[in-house]
C-alpha cells in the first residue's frame, strides 16, 4: 500500500496556514493607511480583492488538508484549481498593478504569498497526476481480479 500524498505540498500547506493571517493583517493595515488616496474604483476592487481571497483561501487550505492527507483526488483537484484560478492571478495582480500604490511591506508579503501560490500548483499537479494513475491502476485491478472469480474454472 504505498502513500500517494506528497510530504512538499503537505510542508508547504503548514506553512500557508500560519502565513495567511499575518498576510492578510499586513494586507488590511496598509489598505486601511493608503485608502483615503486610492481612487474609487480601486477602492472597491481591494475591498472586493480581500473578501474573495479571505473566503477562497479557507476553502482552498482546507480541501488542500484532506485531498493530501486522505489522498483524496476530488478535494485535491478543487484545491489546485482555486489556488490556479483565483487565487494566484489575484495575488499577482495584488503585485503588479502599479495603481494601487503599492507598499514596500506589502510588496514582500505578496511576493512570498505569490511564491508559496506557484509551489503549491506546481507540487499538487504532481501529486494529483500520481494519485489519479494510481488509483486508475488499482482500479483496473480490482475489475480484472472480480472478472477472474466470475470466469467458469477449465472443464
Amino acid at each position: 500500500c504505498e502513500i500517494l500524498s506528497s510530504l512538499p505540498l503537505q510542508i508547504s500547506l503548514y506553512f500557508n496556514v500560519y502565513f495567511f493571517p499575518f498576510w492578510w493583517l499586513i494586507t488590511v493595515a496598509i489598505l486601511y493607511l493608503k485608502y483615503p488616496v486610492l481612487s474609487d474604483y480601486y477602492k472597491f476592487i481591494l475591498v472586493t480583492i480581500m473578501i474573495l481571497v479571505s473566503l477562497t483561501e479557507l476553502i482552498r487550505l482546507y480541501l488542500g488538508y484532506v485531498g493530501n492527507l486522505l489522498e483524496k483526488v476530488p478535494e485535491l483537484a478543487g484545491f489546485w484549481l482555486l489556488t490556479l484560478l483565483p487565487q494566484l492571478p489575484v495575488i499577482l495582480f495584488l503585485l503588479f498593478n502599479e495603481g494601487l500604490k503599492i507598499h514596500s511591506l506589502e510588496r514582500a508579503v505578496h511576493i512570498v504569498f505569490a511564491a508559496f501560490l506557484s509551489f503549491q500548483v506546481i507540487a499538487a499537479f504532481f501529486t494529483l497526476k500520481r494519485m489519479v494513475n494510481t488509483l486508475a491502476t488499482r482500479f483496473r485491478l480490482t475489475e480484472f481480479h472480480r472478472l477472474e472469480e466470475q470466469r467458469p474454472g477449465p472443464g
